[in-house]
C-alpha cells in the first residue's frame, strides 16, 4: 500500500469535510431591494397595498403628498404602525427647481407638519416630484433626496402584466424600484411583484436601509 496516497486521500476528505461544515454554517444574506410608493395615501388603493404588504411581511416605503396626508390621517397612521417608512413628496406634488426657495421649503415643510402631527417624528426623507432637486435645500433643510433606480411607469398604463413584467426583468441587488399606490393596476402589480422576487431570493427592505449602509 502507498502509504503517501492514502495519506493523501484521507487530508484530501478531511478538507472536504471542513469545507462542507463552513459552507453550511455560513447564513448568506439575501440580496436587498426597495419597494416604494409615491403619491398616497389614497382612500381607494393605499388600504389593499398595505394588507398585502403585511400578508406577505414586506416593509415598503411611502412618499406621501401632504394635501392627501391631510385628508387621510388614519392611512399615514396605519403605515408608520406597521413598520413602514415614511418620505415627503410635497404637498402639492410640485416641481421645486420650478418654485422659489421659500416655495420650496414650504412645499417640504407643511408636508412634515402633516405626517409628523400624526407620527410624532420629522420626515428624515424626501423623493422630488419628476426627480428634480434643489441641492441647496439639502443643505438648509434636515431632509435626504431618494430617488429610484427601477421604473415601470406604471402611471402610464392599466396593464398589470407590462409592470410586472419590467420589474421582475430589470431588478437586481440595491435597485429601489418606484410604484404609486394611486392606482388600482399599480397595487395589483406591487403584489404580485413581491410574490415572484421573493420566490427569487429577495429580500425587501425600506429604501434607507439601502442608502445609509
Amino acid at each position: 500500500m502507498d502509504l503517501n496516497n492514502k495519506t493523501g486521500a484521507e487530508d484530501s476528505g478531511q478538507l472536504k469535510e471542513a469545507v462542507d461544515f463552513v459552507d453550511s454554517s455560513v447564513v448568506r444574506e439575501a440580496p436587498r431591494i426597495a419597494l416604494t410608493f409615491d403619491d398616497g395615501p389614497n382612500a381607494q388603493c393605499t388600504g389593499r397595498l398595505l394588507d398585502g404588504l403585511k400578508k406577505r411581511g414586506v416593509k415598503a416605503t411611502f412618499f406621501l403628498i401632504g394635501m392627501n396626508a391631510k385628508d387621510n390621517p388614519d392611512l399615514v397612521k396605519r403605515i408608520y404602525e406597521e413598520g413602514h417608512l415614511i418620505g415627503n413628496h410635497t404637498y402639492h406634488h410640485v416641481d421645486i427647481t420650478k418654485k422659489s426657495d421659500e416655495e420650496a421649503r414650504k412645499e417640504i415643510e407643511d408636508t412634515d407638519k402633516v405626517i409628523s402631527s400624526v407620527t410624532g417624528e420629522h420626515v428624515e426623507y424626501m423623493r422630488p416630484p419628476f426627480g428634480v432637486w434643489q441641492k441647496n435645500l439639502e443643505l438648509e433643510m434636515d431632509v435626504m433626496p431618494v430617488m429610484w433606480s427601477v421604473d415601470p411607469l406604471d402611471w402610464t398604463t392599466e396593464n398589470t402584466d407590462e409592470i410586472v413584467n419590467k420589474v421582475v426583468t430589470e431588478t437586481e441587488e440595491n435597485d429601489i424600484i418606484l410604484l404609486h399606490d394611486c392606482y388600482e393596476s399599480s397595487v395589483d402589480a406591487a403584489l404580485r411583484i413581491v410574490d415572484i422576487l421573493q420566490k427569487k431570493g429577495f429580500e425587501f427592505v425600506t429604501a434607507d436601509k439601502l442608502i445609509m449602509e
